[in-house]
C-alpha cells in the first residue's frame, strides 16, 4: 500500500470504478453492497472489480448487519461467492458474517460509534475495529479520537481504524503516531470524478464548511453529519428538526429517502475542487511525506532544547 486509507463505503457515492481506481493507486477501496440496487446489479460490481483488481491488491465491501436488511442472507451469499478480502459491518450483530468470512480467509471489521459497541464486536471475532469519532461523515459518534482510541486499547490489541475529519496527509500521520493502524477517509473522496454523488452535491462541498455540517437524528434515528444547504434547497429548516428516538433501518437504507439530503463529515473544508481519485490519492502523499518531513525537523529539535 502506498498510504494506510480505507476509502470509506459512502452509501449512494462509492462505485466501483472509485474501488478499482483507489486500488491501483494504494489505498484499500471500498464500497456498501447496497449501493447496487437489485441483486443482479451487485454481482456484477463485484464481478467487475475482481476482474480489475489484482490478487496483492486489498478492498472492501460494506454490509449492513442488521435484519431489517431486506437482501441480508442474499448479501451475505455474494461475499462468500465472490471472498473479498476485508467485509466491513455496519449496523449490527457481525457474528454470523465473522463466520463467513473467515470460513474463506477474509477479515471483518466493524465500525463503531461509542466503546460499548466496540466491546461487543470484539466479542463476536472481528479482525479489527472502525473508531467512528466526533466530525465523521456519514453516521457518526461524539468522541474524541484520542479518548475513544485509548478508551478501546484497554481491551482490544488488534487493528484499529480511525475515522472522523480525516482529510489531509498530516491527519494519517497523526493517526499513526497516536497507534492507528489505519484511516478511514471518505468526505474527501465525494467530489471526485468517479464518484456518484450528483454535480450538485460535488459543487456544494466546495463552498461548504465546517459551520455548514448538522449532527442530528432526525432523519432515522441514528446520529449522522449532514450538509446544512441540502436541508435549505429542500425547504427543511434545521432549526425545527425534533430528536428522533426510533432507529428506522429500513429509512436508513432507502435511496429515495437520501437523493437530496446529502452527508458529509467537518472536515468539508479541506474540499476545494473536483478532482480523480488518483489526483486525490497523489496530493494526500505528498501532504503525508510534507508531514513526515516536518516531524522528523521538529522532534531532534525538541530533545536539543531539553
Amino acid at each position: 500500500m502506498k498510504l494506510p486509507i480505507i476509502m470509506a463505503p459512502m452509501f449512494l457515492v462509492s462505485t466501483p470504478q472509485m474501488v478499482i481506481e483507489a486500488c491501483k493507486r494504494g489505498i484499500i477501496g471500498s464500497f456498501p453492497l447496497l449501493n447496487a440496487r437489485t441483486l443482479e446489479s451487485c454481482e456484477e460490481w463485484l464481478s467487475e472489480i475482481k476482474e480489475n483488481v489484482s490478487s496483492d491488491q486489498t478492498w472492501a465491501v460494506n454490509y449492513i448487519a442488521h435484519k431489517t436488511n431486506k437482501r441480508f442472507e442474499e448479501d451475505l451469499g455474494l461475499i462468500e461467492k465472490y471472498q473479498p478480502p476485508v467485509v466491513i459491518v455496519s449496523l449490527g450483530y457481525p457474528g454470523k458474517v465473522v463466520e463467513t468470512v473467515h470460513r474463506y480467509g477474509g477479515l471483518v471489521y466493524a465500525d463503531v460509534a461509542n466503546v460499548k459497541h466496540a466491546r461487543k464486536s470484539a466479542e463476536a471475532g472481528v479482525d479489527g475495529l472502525i473508531l467512528v469519532c466526533a466530525g465523521a461523515g456519514g453516521h457518526g459518534g461524539t468522541l474524541h479520537p484520542f479518548a475513544f482510541f485509548h478508551a478501546v486499547k484497554e481491551f482490544w490489541n488488534k487493528t484499529i481504524i480511525l475515522s472522523g475529519a480525516i482529510s489531509e496527509g498530516e491527519d494519517i500521520l497523526s493517526a499513526q503516531t497516536l497507534g492507528a493502524d489505519y484511516v478511514y477517509m471518505g468526505t474527501r473522496f465525494i467530489a471526485t470524478t468517479e464518484s456518484a454523488a450528483f454535480p450538485e452535491y460535488k459543487d456544494m462541498l466546495l463552498t461548504s464548511t465546517t459551520e455548514d455540517i448538522l449532527y442530528s437524528n432526525s432523519f432515522s434515528g441514528v446520529y449522522a453529519n449532514y450538509l446544512i444547504p441540502s436541508l435549505q434547497r429542500n425547504n427543511i429548516d434545521p432549526a425545527l428538526l425534533k430528536h428522533n428516538e426510533k432507529m428506522d433501518l429500513d429509512h436508513m437504507i432507502d435511496a429515495k429517502a437520501w437523493r437530496d439530503i446529502w452527508s458529509a463529515g467537518q472536515g468539508v473544508t479541506m474540499v476545494e475542487k473536483v478532482q480523480t481519485v488518483a489526483e486525490v490519492i497523489e496530493e494526500l502523499e505528498l501532504e503525508y511525506l510534507q508531514a513526515v518531513e516536518r516531524m522528523r525537523s521538529c522532534v531532534p529539535d525538541f530533545i536539543s532544547k531539553q
